[in-house]
Formats: structure tokens, sequence, C-alpha cells
């Protein structure tokens, strides 16, 4: 069984510290993403919210590549989060990437799997709980960090073998300059595949008595993390995924979680909740994230959370939240 991917992304201040070095006022990125200007200071955020920053600059910059490029290079290493403080202080590239592949848990909505095979390396970019893929400068900058990691903790200019996006790229040619390979969009995965050689480079940058310190700390946090989903939780991580145009039964989603419906029951029973109650909350949070998004029309969210029609949607709504579902959203997102 996967782990559940949380819905609380922390945005490292360096982002934003980023943003405002390319010349991008950072009001405008919450502006143009439609959020309000707090997001700025509050550093964790939806994944809606989070892929809405990412496409708000994206948008700023005009270009996918040449925004994806100025930003990867720009990010001052002083400004690393502590789970990639310890990869840029690892004892080689290999190392590094394997603890940015297991701290990534810490940080959703993307996942990276590592591959090694005969001369080749490949990191694999994967979208968590998300029913989307997410925005193209989010991959684009994601592999570029990849590669600038190995480049600046190794001093080596390293080149990638070749690239793989799903999305188109904008200016194809500044991400070919930059990694030093072809690049092919329209791609089944995003994907950056590396000469394996180039995985037992030493980091100049590496530092033992940090990570013992950072290691431990980071360690006990994914733990931390991984055993506070509940069961519930669970299931309404389950059901999400599950939502659209129908509802989910409990049948499915025990056989999902590996056990009975039966046990499945008696385990509700015992956190003092039901699965009917569960799927209205994962209904209502659902929703909620949704109509925050401008560009799903209300009848589209009320397929997407499993109304077959928007009456019912409307009644549901109205339940929750003691409004509709359109005045709801004007309130919060200030839409005329």
């Amino acid at each position: 069984m996967k782990s559940q991917p949380s819905n609380r992304i922390k945005i490292p201040p360096g982002f934003w510290t980023g943003v405002r070095q390319l010349g991008i006022d950072a009001h405008d990125v919450a502006r143009k993403a439609r959020l309000p200007l707090t997001v700025i200071t509050d550093s964790v955020v939806t994944t809606a919210q989070y892929f809405a920053i990412w496409q708000a600059y994206s948008d700023l910059m005009g270009d996918t590549a040449q925004g994806i490029i100025k930003l990867a290079t720009v990010f001052e290493t002083a400004q690393y989060p502590p789970s990639v403080l310890a990869t840029y202080h690892a004892r080689d590239y290999r190392d590094a990437l394997h603890r940015m592949a297991r701290y990534k848990q810490l940080c959703p909505p993307e996942s990276l799997r590592i591959t090694e095979k005969g001369e080749q390396c490949t990191i694999e970019l994967k979208w968590l709980d998300t029913g989307q893929p997410g925005p193209a400068m989010l991959a684009g900058i994601t592999l570029a960090f990849l590669l600038e990691l190995g480049r600046r903790g190794t001093g080596h200019h390293m080149v990638a073998q070749f690239v793989e996006f799903s999305q188109p790229m904008g200016d194809v040619q500044i991400l070919e300059a930059y990694f030093g390979c072809s690049i092919r969009t329209g791609a089944e995965c995003n994907r950056l595949t590396l000469q394996r050689s180039d995985m037992d480079r030493l980091f100049i940058s590496y530092n033992e008595e940090l990570l013992e310190i950072l290691t431990p700390a980071l360690d006990r946090s994914l733990g931390e993390q991984q055993r506070s989903r509940s069961i519930t939780e669970m299931i309404k991580w389950i059901m999400k995924r599950s939502l659209t145009g129908g509802r989910p039964e409990i049948q499915a989603v025990a056989k999902e979680m590996g056990m009975s419906d039966r046990t499945l029951q008696r385990r509700l029973t015992d956190e003092n909740t039901s699965f009917q109650h569960l799927l209205t909350q994962a209904r209502h949070e659902q929703a909620l994230e949704y109509l925050a998004d401008p560009s799903l029309d209300i009848k589209e969210v009320a397929f997407l959370i499993g109304y077959e029609d928007q009456s019912s949607f409307y009644r549901a709504f109205r339940l929750w939240e003691g409004n509709t579902p359109a005045n709801w959203r004007t309130e919060h997102l200030g839409a005329s």
C-alpha cells in the first residue's frame, strides 16, 4: 500500500527571494495565482495553491524554459531548506539523489524514482494525489535542480544524456543548452537520464558533521509524519482519488487498503466515525479545493466530487457552508 501524501506543502523562503532577484514582485505572483497576499508569508499551502503559484510564476516569466533556468541558477545554496541541505552536503552524487528522493516525502506533491541500469541512471518525476499533472514550470525546475545539485556539489559541469517532459516547455533550445543534451517534449513522463559514472563523483560540499545533525532530525520528522496518518485520513485520501463521476464503495476502498470491508467497518467504529461521514468530508474538502480553481466551472466541480447532477451538489454545499458554491467562490476569490 502506498503512503498517503499530505496536502500541506511548505514553500521555502528562498523561492520568494529568487523570484524577487529575477525582478518579479512576489505580490504579482500571488495576485496572478488568485491567492491572498498572505500566501507569501504563510509557508504552508495546499496542492492546488502550490500549483497555482508555479503557474503564476510561469505566466509572468512568459517563456517556460527561460523561467526554469533562471530560477534554478539564481536560487542560492544558503536559502536551501534543511531537507535540501542534507542532499547538498551528501558524500557523493548518488547519496545526494537518494536523500532527495527520500526527503521529498516530507514535501509533496512530487516524488522521485531513481533507477540505475547499465551505464545510465534515470530519475523519473511522478505527481502524487493530484488527479492532474503539475505545471510544466514545476516539472522543469525539479529536473533542472537535480542537475544543478550535482554541479554545485561536485564542482563539475555535468551534463545529462537526455531529458523528457510530458508537456510543452517553451524555448527548448534554452533547455538543451542548460542540460547539455537533446530535450524531448510530449513524452509519457518527466524523466532525467544521467551517466551512471557521475553517481560516484564526490561532493566537495560534503559535511559529515552537519549530516549527523540533519539526518536524524529529518528521519524523525519523516517517521512522525508517516505514523500520524490515521486510517480515517488514509480512507479519505483513497476516496478523493475515486470521486470523479461516482460514489466510492466501501468494498473497493477496503480492497485497496488490504483488508475486508467488515474489518474496515470495525476500524471505523473504533475511531468513532463511519464510511458515509468520511465520504461527506472528502467531498466537502475536495469541493472547496476545486472551487478555489477559477478554471473549473461549478457543473464540473459537481462531477469531480461524484454528484451526477448539479442540484444535488448545491443542496449538499448549502448544508456544508450555508451558502451556494457560486457565492462561496465570489467571497473567497473576489471573482466577479
